[in-house]
């Protein structure tokens, strides 16, 4: 019997390494991703300020899984039937054929149509994105102004590193951060949004809500009220989009977290209503805790097609519960446990760390106790025991 697990980002690792543990000896599993690499998204804009930090957020699925691990690029589902197509390196065509699957494809950067953002703007998605928004900030002038647009926790984060490498260089640039929304992180509570506002004006960041971008050109956009904006760079966090593979769509799925007869979906490639009938944010803990999940409705799934009668078994249903959030603001950061919010060093402390136990629960040892190292910078110290990586939200994913 195959099971698939197609995709490793948060979810698919998380999904893949509790399998490994709980399937029967004789279901076979196999990983597709497009990449040999797990990248740790979370701490994806520090890449912007310091390049070497790709090493420590980058894990190799050779390493971390013990089962087969197939590089390709997944180019349609079809859920009932339990068949993926796969586009190889080479650029070869295959079909897998499972008998028991889940989608963990991860969302795409979203344009939402606007003319010329896509053309103009660079997202921050892969590790290429944030070199390549570290080069065109450093080849700005003086003067030049670099706009983020979104300001969901991706643009804070972003905005923030920008201003912080601004400040570290000398250079005299400005950071815009643009947001739809009359606050920054939208989606979030209204003391957590203070304090990230703050921390955003503090860095040196120019924050403008309610202000939406209608079309972008080479060295302009144009704002929603009519008005243009100059800039020598732009970024664009604005949202996400789905997976090319599911007709760029996120399907809805319910706390069972089923997309077809055969098949399971977890993060960003759909949406997730949960066992308390709301909707699941997108961020990497709901990925992960989900996928724990998933595992145990695969695993029941995988057992009672073994015995081949009788009625299919009661399946886990999902409930999103995350104690807090996290944001870092270049070497600020902002923390909210319950109803306190944390700024500062016990903030970035805490964000850390959970970066560093989310690295040591898929058997990341060495690049958990490099994060930390760096981070923190407590020199040759250990990063000592890890945390869980469930213990707070490390990031919305968009």
């Amino acid at each position: 019997m195959l099971v698939a697990v197609l995709g490793a980002g948060y979810a698919g690792l998380t999904l893949a390494r509790t399998l490994e543990r709980n399937l029967p000896a004789e279901a076979e599993l196999v990983v597709v991703d497009e990449s040999t690499d797990h990248l740790v998204q979370h701490e994806l804009h520090r890449v912007v300020r310091r390049p070497g930090l790709a090493d420590e957020i980058t894990v190799s699925l050779a390493d971390t899984l013990d089962c087969e691990v197939r590089q390709a690029t997944v180019t349609a589902v079809d859920a009932d039937a339990g068949e993926a197509t796969l586009e190889t390196p080479d650029g070869a065509t295959e079909t897998l054929n499972y008998d028991v699957g889940a989608v963990c494809l991860g969302a795409r950067t979203a344009f939402y149509g606007l003319d010329g953002v896509r053309e103009h703007a660079t997202p921050l998605k892969r590790l290429a994105d944030a070199r390549e928004i570290r080069r065109e900030f450093l080849g700005l002038a003086d003067g030049d102004r670099a706009v983020v647009g979104g300001a969901g926790l991706s643009g804070v984060q972003v905005a923030g590193e920008l201003a912080a490498l601004a400040d570290e260089r000398e250079m005299d640039i400005e950071v815009c951060l643009l947001e739809q929304a009359p606050e920054v992180a939208p989606a979030f509570p209204a003391s957590f949004q203070r304090a990230v506002h703050d921390a955003l004006l503090d860095a040196g960041v120019s924050v403008r809500t309610g202000t939406a971008v209608d079309h972008a050109e080479s060295e302009r956009i144009t704002l929603a009220n009519g008005s243009d904006l100059d800039y020598g760079q732009f970024v664009w966090t604005g949202g996400i989009t789905g997976s090319s593979a599911l007709s760029a769509d996120r399907p809805v799925v319910r706390a069972d977290l089923r997309l077809g007869d055969v098949t399971f979906a977890v993060g960003d490639a759909v949406r997730i209503v949960d066992s308390d009938g709301q909707a699941v944010p997108a961020s990497a803990s709901a990925a992960i805790r989900a996928a724990t999940v998933a595992a145990d409705n695969i695993a029941a799934l995988v057992n009672h097609r073994r015995g081949g009668s009788g009625f299919e078994p009661r399946l886990s249903r999902y409930r999103f519960n995350v104690p807090g959030w996290l944001v870092s603001v270049g070497d600020d950061a902002v923390a909210k446990v319950g109803p306190t919010v944390l700024t500062g060093r016990p903030a970035l402390a805490l964000k850390t760390t959970v970066g560093a136990g989310y690295l040591g629960s898929v058997g990341a040892i060495r690049e958990a106790t490099d994060l930390v190292r760096e981070e923190l910078d407590i020199g040759d110290k250990s990063a000592g025991e890890a945390v869980p990586d469930d213990i707070i939200d490390v990031s919305e994913t968009e």
